[in-house]
């Protein structure tokens, strides 16, 4: 019977992505028989006022349409170029982690629920919602502590965003497992373990405790380092549905003109958020893994505060050396080296040759060196990576 349901939810995705013109904006023309066929079809069902929108809009119109579960999936997607291409990818980070709010009193019941207290004995004051993403939503709020009020942001998460993501991930894995089965080439990128991950990711997401936890781990880290800190977790107003931290005063990273009419030195906090991470990951090896521009704040002073930390990432002693070492190899231009380092890490298997890998990291290597951050696109490099990995059969 799940299955049955996988297949009913899978084929009602496929049709709201052609009722909103999303295959239709696919380069049909360069497919060929039944493909091709399928292609000239979706456009005929196609909404006609949808054919009027750009592609990154029909895409984010279809997402947005599926609900929460599918933002998420299209928001780690755009992480893949090499599973869904360079042009999808591009289309898929343009979608905003931006949903409808749900009502207040919704919100309180999630609390209460989840901290057994009344609203009124938690909080002085709660507000209305800030912002609403596609797992939870974000209010002001007030507590007293030693006679003196403070504001907290706190984080709840959307009332029956797990049963109806764990229902959609159902038809994930099926349409891996097809693409598996019937597409031969996509199978060296493995889409069932890529849905595995995100299965696993957003499960984490979805319990609060875990991001507390999370935020208390890399503020102990971070706590002596200049110019990057966290929030502060309220423990006592922290359970598996809800999330109290401190209320950050700042701009957003993506406010690029708000940073500039502060006064803000952008090459420096760029400089400084590229060595708070290489902190976080080389000496204590474990970061933030969704440190995007929303979820960064600049201070009055310059502090970066990064927020929801749902998504973290480890790595032990061996792996952070062997990335320390990938990184110099490819700032001095030893790709031998960084070829190396890939073989003694178990990234490469065995059977290719260690000269070859090194001439397809090269191929990598020498286009973007030299260059400036902003010049570079990460998901045309991620792509390029794909791209000469694919060709490593053919060079052993």
């Amino acid at each position: 019977m799940s299955s049955i349901a996988a297949a009913f939810r899978l084929t009602r995705a496929g049709w709201v992505l052609v009722r909103e013109g999303v295959v239709a904006a696919l380069p049909g023309e360069e497919l060929s028989g039944m493909p091709k066929f399928g292609w000239r079809v979706a456009r005929l069902f196609t909404r006609r006022r949808a054919l009027s929108y750009q592609r990154g809009d029909r895409l984010a119109r279809a997402v947005v349409r599926l609900g929460p579960s599918y933002v998420k999936l299209g928001q780690f997607l755009a992480t893949r170029p090499d599973v869904v291409g360079n042009d999808m990818a591009l289309d898929l980070a343009l979608l905003q982690d931006k949903m409808h709010t749900f009502p207040k009193a919704e919100a309180v019941h999630a609390i209460e629920g989840s901290l057994g207290r009344k609203i009124d004995d938690l909080y002085a004051s709660f507000g209305e919602p800030v912002a609403a993403a596609s797992i939870a939503q974000v209010h002001s709020a007030e507590v007293v502590r030693d006679g003196a009020a403070s504001r907290v942001a706190v984080k709840v998460i959307r009332p029956g965003v797990r049963r109806r993501f764990f229902q959609d991930l159902e038809s994930y894995f099926l349409a891996a497992h097809l693409q598996e089965r019937y597409i031969p080439s996509s199978r060296r990128l493995r889409p069932v373990e890529v849905t595995q991950t995100l299965a696993q990711t957003t499960r984490i997401e979805m319990d609060l405790r875990l991001e507390a936890a999370a935020l208390s781990e890399l503020g102990e880290n971070t706590k002596d380092d200049p110019g990057f800190r966290v929030p502060a977790v309220d423990w006592e107003r922290t359970g598996r549905d809800v999330l109290t931290m401190e209320w950050i005063d700042g701009i957003k990273m993506n406010d690029l003109a708000g940073l500039a009419a502060a006064g803000h030195d952008l090459k420096a906090i760029a400089a400084n958020l590229i060595q708070s991470f290489l902190r976080h990951t080389l000496r204590d090896g474990f970061f933030h893994a969704d440190m995007h521009p929303g979820n960064l704040f600049v201070e009055a002073d310059g502090t970066i505060v990064a927020v929801d930390l749902g998504i973290a990432g480890r790595l032990g002693k061996k792996e952070r050396r062997f990335l320390a070492e990938i990184l110099y190899g490819f700032i001095v231009r030893d790709y031998q080296r960084v070829a190396e380092v890939h073989f003694e890490a178990g990234y490469v298997p065995r059977q290719h040759n260690v000269s070859a890998f090194a001439q397809a990291i090269r191929a990598i290597g020498e286009p973007i060196h030299g260059q400036s951050a902003d010049t570079i696109s990460m998901a045309k490099l991620l792509t390029l990576l794909s791209e000469v990995t694919e060709l490593l059969e053919y060079l052993r």
